[in-house]
Formats: C-alpha cells, structure tokens, sequence
C-alpha cells in the first residue's frame, strides 16, 4: 500500500484570534455542506519541503471542520526521484530534456503506485508532477481528481510541458499559484483552473512566537554571534534558490560591514537527490569563511531552529531565479522581520516593494538593499511590521482552508 501519513489534531478556533471570527464563520457554513466528504492527498514525501509543510496542517484542519481527509505518500526509489528532479527542473525552465528510459521509469512508477492506490474517494489531489501520470491508470477510483501544482510554471521547457500537460487536461480541477503558471493547453479545457497561493501556519513551531532571549540561546549553540549582525535564507540547496548569489551579496556587504555573519539553513528532502550535491558545492564556494554557517537537518536544525535563526535575523534573504510561492517569504514577515527576495515567481506576491520589504534581480542589488536595512533600524522595523500584516490578511492556513473548501463546492 502506499504509505499513509500521521497528523496531529489541529483546531480551527485557536486560530480566531489571528485571522478573525468573520474568516472562521465563513469555513464553518462552507464546511457544512461537505461533512464526509472523504478526500485524499497523494504527494511524493512527507519531509523536506513547502507541499509537506502545508500538508501537516491542512490535513488535521480539515478533519477538524468534517472532511475526512487523509494523506498518502508516493513509493519510490532513487532512479525514480531522479527522473522527477529533471522533471522539476524542466519544468521551471532548465534546457536539459529527458530522454525515452527517464519517461520510461516515471511511467513504471506511477502505473505502480496507481495499482497500490484505494478507491473510493470523492476527492484525491495530486500533488505536483511526481504522481501526476496516476490517475489515468485508475480514473474510477475518485469521483474528482484534481491536480495541484506548487511550482513555476511560467517559462518551462515545451519538450516536458507537453508530456506533462496531456496527463493533467482529463482531471476534473487543476490548483496554481498564479494565474501566469497555467499551461496555455489548459485553456478552454475540461479541467478546472483555480488560483490559489499557499499559506503558512503561524501555530507551528517553525512559526509560532519565540522569546529574543530563547531565539538568541538557538542561535548561539550553532556559534551564531547573537551580538553581531546577521543575514540568513532558508531554503532547499537548490540552484534555483541561489545561495550562491546570497554568498556573492553577503562578501559586498561585509566588504563595507565586516562584523556581518550569514547562515544558509535547509533540510535535504527525500525527493530531492541533487540536495547533497548543491549543498556541499555551496560549502565549498564559501571557501571556509568561519562566519558563514551552512546548516542542514542533520545538523539536528528542525522547526524551533529555523524560528530561532528567522526570528534573530537582521535581514532575511530569499533570492531565488525561480519559485512556486517560497513559504519562507511569509515565515519571515510573519515574525516581522526585514525581507529582501528575488523578483520572480511567487515572491511579488508576498512583497510589496518597498512596502513588506524589498524585491532584487542580483547579488549587487541584494547587498544595497542589506545595507540599507543594516544601517536603518528604523527601515527594517517599518518594513517588519507592514510584512507581518500582509501576511495575517492573505498567507495564514485558515485562508487556504476556505478556498479549499470553495474548489470542493464546486465540484460538487
């Protein structure tokens, strides 16, 4: 059988006091219609990334208001995440084409896992392409099947589109982030476009409040100089997410700023086995600097350490070339902290120039803005405080929630 995941409980009332009773009426009478209603997620892991994030607490949130919803991940193997690694690739633009044996093995999987799948289910959604090629091995066993899409789309390599498009035009919805991700093909098709950008959970323990003193006694065991200034990211070591450019901004920064430190922190995930080979090529391109901290989870860094490393951060960096949405954008206004992002994907969405913090298209342009907000105080506290806003309106759980329910409606 494919492997199911466990979930705590999660309640939606202890999220009222953030996002408001008028938000939490609306998910209840939504809810109403669609007790039941048995739903699935199938994803390809259960660590290491944005869609497992999301799931961990979508899932018990559902169940809480009457969905009977359960999660399941993919079986597979090396050969296989590797083939739907360059899938991801390609599709957020790479040149490289997969050749007929690669095609080949991503078929072999999913007809495998179509096989192990149960039936019965009024809603199974897919979760980005690694399991995207299911459902035409089992149609009949979801009344709806909807594909949901959590990675940039808007300049993919056509060779792969159009081997992936054709698997995605017979569900009955598809999820994006962004209107500008939807596939031309899917115009005019029976598949369902809906929009909707992702949300993060400000409860958990990667969000939830953390003392300045406890923040600063995390930081310290990892011999982060919690009395000097600090430059963090956190994401996958992944080509597109660039810490190669934040190395690059950070060297300007402390060419006029010496005392600056920077921590590079991610977990490796098991779909993702190019992780350790851009993670030690990003150890050896900061050639030993002593205060440049590149961490990982088995560094034993988790969720309470990522708080602690956000959360202390004088400047929060998030450059990436490419990204689906990047929830650690809204991790890090959430707790207020002074933004700079690369103006693409996702990102824009999160960051109002300017306002929630402030948007780069180069390592020059990051160490201005990284000064800028080192030397202003007052700058990134303004900055801080609009992005924490911006996010309780537009990029908390519950939100994701509703709209969750409103595609099930609709479906319905």
């Amino acid at each position: 059988m494919l492997q199911p995941v466990g979930v705590g409980h999660k309640s939606l009332a202890d999220y009222t006091h953030l996002v408001g009773r008028p938000l939490v009426a609306e998910i209840r009478e939504l809810a109403e219609g669609l007790r039941g209603l048995k739903v699935l997620h199938l994803s390809a892991t259960a660590f290491g990334g944005g869609v497992s994030e999301i799931l961990y607490t979508l899932v018990p949130l559902m169940r809480d208001v009457g969905i009977e919803a359960e999660w399941e991940i993919m079986i597979g193997r090396e050969e296989f995440y590797n083939v739907t690694k360059r899938i991801h690739n390609a599709l957020q633009g790479s040149e490289h084409e997969l050749d007929a044996h690669s095609w080949e093995v991503y078929e072999q999987y999913n007809r495998m896992n179509a096989e192990e799948l149960s039936g019965g289910w009024d809603v199974v959604i897919v979760h980005d392409p690694q399991p995207a090629a299911v459902r035409q091995h089992v149609p009949e066993k979801a009344r709806n099947w909807v594909w949901r899409c959590h990675i940039d789309l808007s300049t993919p390599n056509a060779a792969t589109m159009e081997r992936i498009v054709p698997l995605v035009t017979d569900y009955d919805g598809s999820v994006f982030h962004l209107r500008e991700y939807v596939p031309a093909a899917l115009d005019g098709a029976s598949c369902t476009v809906h929009i909707c950008p992702p949300a993060i959970d400000p409860l958990s323990p990667k969000n939830m409040a953390l003392s300045p003193e406890d923040a600063a006694f995390v930081c310290d065991q990892f011999g982060i100089d919690v009395d000097r200034p600090l430059m963090c990211q956190v994401s996958r070591f992944d080509p597109w997410k660039d810490p190669i450019g934040v190395i690059d901004a950070y060297r300007a920064v402390t060419a006029e700023m010496p005392e600056v430190q920077l921590a590079l922190v991610g977990s490796m995930a098991t779909d993702d086995p190019e992780g350790w080979e851009f993670f030690n090529s990003t150890i050896e391109y900061a050639a030993g600097d002593p205060d440049i901290k590149i961490l990982n989870n088995l560094n034993n860094v988790g969720a309470i350490e990522v708080n602690a490393f956000q959360s202390q951060a004088d400047v929060v960096v998030q450059k990436s070339t490419r990204e689906g949405f990047g929830l650690t954008v809204s991790e890090a206004l959430w707790k207020a902290r002074p933004f700079i992002g690369g103006a693409v994907g996702g990102i824009p969405l999160q960051v109002q120039d300017g306002e929630t913090g402030f948007l780069v298209s180069s390592p020059e342009q990051c160490a201005q803005r990284s000064l800028e907000i080192l030397r202003e105080p007052e700058l990134g506290k303004r900055l801080g405080r609009a992005g924490k806003e911006h996010v309780r309106k537009h990029f908390l759980t519950p939100r994701l929630l509703r709209d969750w329910l409103r595609i099930f409606a609709d479906l319905a």
